[in-house]
């Protein structure tokens, strides 16, 4: 079985205990399926408001606004 993914919405999400990403997508249930990526080069877009990216120390960071992690916006 197959079905076009191009236009899911979806949360990535990392699995310390399998120690990779996954793909999760919700249905309006609030069950979810969780995606194995085997894709090598999938287009993303963000659409999370929480989202921003941070220059630390040389390293480039994604992760959540500065209010979330309780830091002044840098």
């Amino acid at each position: 079985m197959t079905q076009s993914a191009n236009g899911v919405e979806g949360h990535l999400i990392y699995s310390a205990l399998l120690d990779t990403y996954l793909f999760r997508v919700y249905n309006s249930s609030g069950d979810f399926v969780d995606y194995d990526i085997a894709h090598s080069d999938l287009c993303v877009t963000i659409t999370d408001p929480d989202a921003h990216f941070y220059r630390r120390d040389d390293q480039d960071v994604l992760d959540h606004a500065p209010a979330t992690l309780g830091i002044e916006d840098v």
